[in-house]
């Protein structure tokens, strides 16, 4: 089972867009295949888009769901392990799982989601101390990370793939979502920011161009080698927001090419980290979403499930032009393909 998870811990990529857009757009071209959610993310973005949107009642069917008993979310899950944190215990992982095509039609029904949940803010310190205890004969580190992996060992045989989005934080509900990660989506955008964020990124996850020796032993990347885990691979970066007006001499060309350069020089050194050897098949950029992207937010939609023509958003009528939204559906058609 892959479990892909969409990550960078730079916020602003439209990240939760482009989770979104292609894994509607993966479920919808695979429909025998079996899709679960999980977002890890306080701000629950993500569910609201899935259960309906700013138009489709979207944060108050999150409400709905995250009130039933046990709480239907990912801080429902986290609220029954801290009691017995180091034992998985016995418990049923389908508590915790809704049908976002239940609330939104617009959904594929091959879909289900562990919605996110603004608790994990709450939990974090809790989780935190837990995986910092000493205890003789226990990794507790290994423990707490290896909560999501306890979750989906439940249900295994019941999806074909998962896929997680994250906060950009780098706290632990990230590195328990992480940890159980085989492959990762790092999404950026054409400013040195983002740039700086990847290089981040390789940091944090696998340990490289440290400032000092001295972080190496407290390292994400050492700590769940340590612990008999395996690190997510990078497999797949987007480069999203790509402006339409781009020409070869601009300055976002020039960034971009950088990204590309800084890409290449880590493929070579370290290929370990990555699910491709070159580059090139590694890489898919998307365009500015634009008017489409906004009505499509607004109502929790799939570009392909949009018609185009006028469509009402709040007290607005927005047009949509049916050539842009078929671009932005076929931009996540290949998106989706390469996931």
């Amino acid at each position: 089972m892959d479990i892909i998870g969409f990550w960078n811990n730079k916020g602003g990529t439209g990240k939760t867009s482009l989770a979104f857009q292609s894994i509607c757009q993966y479920a919808h071209d695979n429909p025998s295949v079996r899709v679960l959610v999980i977002d890890v993310c306080p701000q629950a973005n993500l569910s609201e888009l899935f259960l309906g949107g700013l138009e489709g009642n979207g944060g108050k069917n999150l409400l709905s769901v995250q009130g039933q008993t046990p709480r239907c979310s990912v801080g429902g899950y986290f609220q029954l392990r801290l009691p017995r944190p180091y034992d998985a215990g016995d418990f049923s992982s389908s508590n915790f799982i809704a049908n976002p095509a239940r609330y939104n039609q617009q959904i594929p029904k091959n879909i289900d989601l562990v919605p996110g949940d603004p608790l994990l803010e709450l939990q974090a310190n809790a989780m935190s101390t837990l995986a910092n205890n000493q205890i003789p004969g226990t990794n507790t580190w290994i423990k707490i990370v290896s909560w999501l992996k306890d979750f989906l060992a439940g249900i295994e045989e019941d999806y074909d793939v998962v896929f997680i989005d994250m906060n950009p934080s780098f706290s632990i509900y990230t590195q328990v979502a992480l940890a159980s990660c085989n492959k990762l989506v790092l999404p950026v955008m054409a400013d040195d920011s983002s740039r700086r964020a990847i290089q981040n990124a390789f940091s944090l996850i696998f340990g490289l161009k440290l400032p000092s020796e001295i972080y190496a032993q407290h390292m994400f990347s050492t700590k769940i080698v340590e612990g008999g885990l395996v690190l997510p691979k990078i497999h797949l970066i987007v480069k999203n927001r790509i402006t339409q007006y781009m020409g070869p001499a601009s300055g976002y060309a020039a960034v971009l090419a950088s990204i590309d350069d800084d890409l290449r020089s880590v493929v070579r050194s370290h290929p370990q980290y990555f699910t491709f050897g070159d580059v090139d098949d590694g890489i898919v950029e998307v365009r500015d979403f634009q008017s489409t992207g906004v009505v499509a937010f607004a109502r929790g939609a799939p570009f392909f499930a949009m018609s185009p023509g006028k469509l009402t958003v709040g007290d607005k009528r927005i047009a949509i032009d049916r050539a842009q939204r078929d671009e932005r559906a076929k931009e996540m058609k290949i998106m989706a393909s390469m996931l």
